[in-house]
């Protein structure tokens, strides 16, 4: 701060007189004096506050919300440090101790990491400190696990045990969209075009972009919606009165349960949409073409979740070097 104010003070010497510059010396410390005042009256759980309602003005979801205040709160219950002080340090000692107190992966302790340096980057931004004391903890070394996709067998074996018309449909609407489970809870029946087989969804920051579903999850989900009782306007709602729009746990522990009963891996919505980005790549869509279906800002996310299929890696190595 102190630099600043000499950087100001140098750059105006030329213009003021001697009385002039005191008396504009004396202004600049007296105002930043007040503002740091002020700012360090701030309890740590305010600047929580300021923080979650910054990033609900950026668009994010509510699950992503609780997410950074259930990191953050954790953090600031074990640093008693006002946040403008909190050294780099202790943020290392404290991932390093949450990893023991919960026994966690690297993933798990990056994951923690990056929602901490995204709290106190805004407290940057803001002005509120002048460095982040996350700027020297770099990501945590984590091994590259290539994720498992649902096969076209399970997918048939899902689909043949489903006892509800409403969890076919939404098994054909996953795996033919590729579309996130926030965003298939969040649709209406006004946003299907069954003419075109396509729908609106709005991604993550309230992007809109359309998606396509195939003539299975035509057919499955006009049956669904035709042998409806309810006028609930959301397009899936609970099996029981009083039909309210499903929820993102909903889906989950239905699909969870399914694929329990069936003995199948881990079966989850976000599964689907891994599944439906690694067959569109193998069929031979331009990634490019798939990072828009899923709505991805960088194609390189893209590319995570489009894992290439072994079997397919094989054949091409015979074709081109056999």
């Amino acid at each position: 701060m102190e630099e600043k104010i000499v950087a100001v003070l140098n750059e105006m010497s030329e213009y003021l007189s001697i009385a002039q510059m005191k008396k504009l010396q004396e202004v600049i410390i007296k105002t930043f004096a007040e503002n740091e005042v002020a700012k360090t009256d701030i309890p740590n759980e305010e600047f929580l506050k300021m923080f979650l309602a910054a990033k609900r003005i950026e668009g994010c979801s509510e699950r992503t919300i609780e997410y950074y205040q259930a990191t953050v709160t954790h953090l600031l219950s074990k640093i008693e440090t006002n946040v403008r002080k909190v050294t780099t340090e202790e943020i290392r000692e404290y991932l390093s101790e949450y990893q023991k107190w919960n026994n966690c992966s690297n993933v798990t302790v990056d994951n923690i990491r990056r929602n901490i340096s995204s709290f106190f980057s805004w407290l940057e931004e803001e002005d509120y400190i002048l460095k982040s004391p996350m700027r020297r903890i770099h990501k945590i070394k984590t091994k590259t696990v290539v994720k498992n996709v649902i096969s076209d067998e399970d997918i048939e074996k899902l689909r043949d045990n489903c006892k509800e018309k409403r969890d076919l449909a939404i098994i054909d609407l996953l795996y033919s969209t590729g579309i996130r489970v926030g965003e298939l809870v969040n649709l209406n029946i006004d946003d299907v075009d069954f003419e075109g087989r396509e729908c609106v969804v709005y991604g993550k920051g309230d992007k809109e972009r359309r998606v396509y579903f195939d003539a299975k999850a035509k057919i499955h989900l006009k049956e669904y919606i035709e042998n409806r009782t309810d006028s609930n306007k959301a397009l899936f709602v609970t099996l029981d009165a009083p039909y309210d729009r499903l929820k993102i746990s909903g889906v989950e522990i239905r699909l969870r349960e399914l694929g329990r009963k069936l003995n199948l891996t881990r079966i989850h919505p976000h599964k689907f949409r891994r599944s439906m980005a690694t067959r569109a790549i193998d069929k031979g869509m331009p990634i490019e073409q798939v990072q828009k279906i899923l709505g991805h800002s960088q194609i390189d996310t893209t590319m995570q979740y489009a894992m290439v299929n072994q079997s397919n890696v094989k054949t091409a190595h015979q074709r081109y070097m056999s």
